[in-house]
């Protein structure tokens, strides 16, 4: 049998980061000034690189994502694909202003494994309107090869006053 345990920071520490604008929100976690939200350390989620209308998150292939295939479960692929698409339409915001998806489709190419090493998953905006936006993300393995590439919607929720 193994185990693991998982310590995460309050998430009501994001509410003190609401007059950040996306892209300084998610600079903060990159630099460790805000804690990566529970998400993130459940999986072993982390941002390697944030700039304006792209990120780069990578996780490490483990035991503990796997389905009873013995691959990497395909939801965790899809939250990783998910966060990178979200991110990268947040780094876009304007201080106060949140985000939610409303869509996400997700192709997987191949399984990943713990020998799949590093997974990198990189997000871009494709469209950003003043209300929705529109990204694309790729998972790449350690050794590049693409395991799963997907597209998502973003509603923007202005702030009220």
């Amino acid at each position: 049998m193994r185990s693991r345990t998982v310590t995460w920071s309050d998430p009501a520490r994001f509410a003190a980061a609401r007059d950040l604008s996306g892209l300084d929100f998610l600079r903060a976690i990159q630099t460790g000034e805000l804690p990566r939200p529970p998400i993130a350390e459940l999986l072993g989620i982390f941002p390697v690189e944030v700039e304006r209308g792209r990120v780069v998150f990578e996780l490490e292939a483990a035991e503990f994502h796997y389905n009873p295939l013995n691959i990497v479960h395909g939801g965790v692929t899809a939250t990783l694909l998910d966060t990178v698409m979200g991110c990268a339409a947040q780094s876009l915001l304007d201080a106060g202003v949140a985000y939610t998806t409303t869509d996400l489709q997700v192709r997987y190419v191949r399984a990943a494994t713990v020998a799949s090493g590093m997974l990198r998953a990189e997000g871009k905006v494709l469209h950003a309107g003043r209300r929705f936006v529109t990204a694309e993300g790729r998972v790449t393995d350690g050794a590049g090869k693409l395991v799963a590439h997907g597209s998502c919607g973003c509603l923007t929720i202005m702030p009220t006053r």
